[in-house]
């Protein structure tokens, strides 16, 4: 590691490399320029490299206002740090202070002696290309009101497209691409949450970029509140990715020596396409110490099941069917607490309601365990219903401004986890449940969002997102096998920040198989499949109200952590036996759908998916290719699959869908049936024939290396 330079020396530079990507840093004129970040190139990049123009009615010499993008050293575009003292101090200008760097990280002191701020960087780029960065600021001076402290990294001209993700309720993760024009393209959020429409990360990439080629850039912010992304291009030409945790008013305010650590970003880039992008965060993921190890596990949830109708009798016959089925959790939703017999009240009141389980959650707990499952259990900490004892004992442990209680959502008002009274009594009532019934799961639901957010009067999102952090941290400590599922209605609360907090993720509270295609194909974007919870909804779906086979639905739901969320006590024995055939195959499959590379096929009608899980070795594959709605055209385009070893022989055979009732057509292709053998390099080359099937409807290829 080189030794710290004064910030007068010019030309210091860090080159990382790691992982196929190179980011090349500069000290210049004592500010940190990140002059490249994208694939490794051979060379040494002379400063000449970078030189440019300069234009008419211009600065008179070129300016390189870099990470900082300070409006004293000549930029016009929006800057990394925005604030005052009481409105002195607002105009920085950072010089480098110390300077360290290897091949994969740098270290970064910035000094403002004027401004009197000390900023911390440092940046790590590890073996898959992901490149994580932190940011800590320390007030050396007076009182400091900071308003914005972002992350900024520059894009090559070559990014001319945008890739974000738009939704609502039920309807979570819709792509959305648009060309980067002159301006700044901004998407935040500010639930107190990242929210139904979070985008979970912003892309730049190349126009022509797909799954399987082009160039993107990404950034996504380990971050559970509020947060912002943008892509900005000036008129100059050129453009920067930013994301950043948005600050309230005066919810940072640094006394002298006080800091602000910014939420950790990671920066991905890839040559090889949307898939190349996902593959790098996957395998990053897959890296962590606390990433899952166990197969993870079927699970049973019994929400859609019976709702607010808890009655053990009944639920005991759902827990015998499950068990037949080869279920291997069942977890028990909202309704077994307090008064709470529908979502008007109860909520808050963390005791086993007497009404309904007047002897405890002992006897199903141990019902459950005893046919060899594992027992999970509901929980919404963080809300209380008004209607509820928690509410009328403690109306002041609720997030407000002065007096003024706001607006109900769902019925619910937010609990305070800055009052350590509140906080300790989620925490000791939760932990006093676990405890009692050996709880190793939990489901942990966010239902609404934050308004007025106040403690003691101030903003306090960032304060909220802190304490769920910590509850869940003393929650892991206090029980070392409890794994938690983040929910929030559906897919609010899917990030970086709570992952490693976290055991799964509740995709969507729309398990309509149509819907759940899109929704889990774009969520794996960033989030690998094990982590993200894939159900076999009922039928008729309760969003939609539509009807699809239960092996559409099975299909779908293989494609992830699978589960069941219906009355299985309905379905006929023929259904049922289909049933646990799906799950048996899942058992078999998930080592491989849980840790090989995921594959999205650029197929060339959006009326079919195709994509699939391939081995790291790439001896098995495991594909699926569906039928969304149908298309003008008799015959689909053929299935071209790529990621396949070119010169091995591969065994290709249909394992389920292969069936009549599947086929708008008086034949399939024969191979439907017969199965075949081919090379990795015909497959990708020449495809297979598509049969024609009907709406809803898939096949499931294993693709086998002989």
């Amino acid at each position: 590691m080189s030794s710290p330079i004064p910030s007068s020396k010019a030309g210091a530079r860090a080159q990382l490399s790691n992982g196929g990507v190179d980011l090349l840093l500069e000290v210049i004129d004592g500010a940190p320029v990140i002059r490249y970040w994208g694939a490794s190139f051979k060379g040494e990049a002379s400063e000449l490299l970078f030189d440019r123009s300069i234009a008419n009615s211009d600065f008179d010499a070129v300016t390189n206002p870099g990470m900082m993008r300070e409006h004293s050293r000549g930029h016009l575009g929006y800057p990394t740090i925005k604030g005052h003292r009481a409105g002195l101090d607002w105009s920085t200008k950072f010089s480098v202070k110390e300077f360290k760097s290897d091949k994969s990280s740098f270290q970064i002191q910035l000094e403002d002696k004027d401004a009197k701020l000390i900023l911390d960087i440092s940046a790590s780029l590890d073996q898959f290309g992901v490149l994580k960065v932190s940011q800590e600021i320390t007030n050396l001076g007076d009182t400091y009101f900071l308003d914005e402290l972002n992350y900024w990294m520059p894009l090559s001209d070559s990014a001319t497209q945008s890739l974000d993700f738009v939704g609502r309720w039920s309807n979570e993760r819709n792509p959305q691409r648009r060309d980067i024009a002159i301006g700044r393209y901004v998407r935040d959020s500010h639930e107190g949450r990242p929210g139904h429409n979070s985008t979970i990360g912003m892309i730049a990439l190349e126009k022509e970029t797909n799954f399987a080629s082009g160039q993107s850039w990404a950034l996504s912010l380990a971050w559970s509140g509020d947060s912002q992304y943008c892509i900005e291009k000036n008129y100059e030409g050129s453009a920067s990715i930013s994301a950043g945790e948005v600050l309230l008013p005066g919810e940072v305010i640094l006394e002298k020596g006080q800091s602000y650590r910014a939420p950790d970003l990671f920066a991905l880039y890839s040559s090889a396409g949307l898939d190349g992008l996902s593959s790098n965060m996957h395998k990053h993921l897959r890296a962590r110490s606390v990433h899952p190890k166990t197969p993870r596990p079927m699970t049973l949830n019994l929400w859609e099941a019976i709702y607010f109708d808890h009655n053990e009798e009944k639920i005991r016959k759902i827990v015998d069917k499950a068990a037949e089925a080869g279920f291997e959790r069942v977890v028990l939703d909202d309704g077994w607490f307090g008064s709470r017999r529908s979502d008007l009240s109860g909520l808050g009141d963390w005791q086993v309601s007497k009404e309904v389980w007047p002897s405890g959650l002992g006897s199903l707990a141990n019902y459950i365990r005893d046919k060899g499952m594992e027992f999970g259990l509901w929980f919404e900490g963080e809300m209380v219903n008004p209607d509820s004892d928690l509410y009328r004992l403690h109306p002041d442990w609720i997030l407000k401004v002065g007096n003024r209680v706001g607006p109900t959502w769902r019925h619910e008002l937010v609990l305070n986890l800055d009052n350590q009274d509140a906080y300790n009594y989620v925490l000791n009532s939760v932990d006093k449940i676990l405890t009692q019934y050996q709880i190793t799961y939990i489901k942990w639901d966010h239902n609404r969002v934050l308004i007025d957010a106040g403690s003691n009067n101030r903003a306090a999102v960032r304060k909220q997102t802190q304490g769920l952090y910590r509850l869940f941290a003393e929650l892991k400590k206090r029980h070392k096998n409890l794994e938690i599922e983040s929910c929030a209605s559906g897919g609010a609360r899917i990030d970086l920040g709570i992952i490693d907090l976290v055991d799964r993720f509740w995709t969507s509270d729309n398990n309509d198989a149509l819907e759940r295609a899109r929704i889990q194909r774009w969520s794996a974007q960033f989030i690998p499949p094990e982590l993200l919870g894939t159900h076999i909804g009922a039928d008729p779906g309760h969003q939609t109200g539509r009807s699809i086979s239960i092996s559409f639905r099975a299909l779908t739901a293989l494609f992830g952590h699978a589960g069941v969320e219906r009355d299985i006590t309905q379905l006929s024995s023929s259904e049922l036996a289909e049933l646990k055939s799906w799950i048996t195959l899942y058992k078999a499959k998930r080592k491989l759908l849980h840790s090989g590379d995921v594959i999205r096929i650029d197929y060339p009608k959006d009326s079919h998916y195709l994509h699939g899980v391939i081995a790291s070795d790439k001896k098995s594959a495991l594909f699926s290719f569906s039928c969304l709605e149908t298309s003008p055209e008799s015959h689909p385009p053929r299935m071209r699959i790529r990621g396949l070893d070119s010169d091995r022989r591969y065994s290709v055979k249909v394992l389920s869908g292969g069936q009549k009732s599947n086929f708008m057509a008086i034949e399939p292709p024969i191979w439907i049936t017969t199965g075949l053998e081919l090379t990795g390099s015909e497959l990708e080359n020449i495809g297979l024939s598509a049969p024609i099937l009907r709406p809803a409807s898939a096949l499931l290829i294993e693709i086998t290396a002989l």
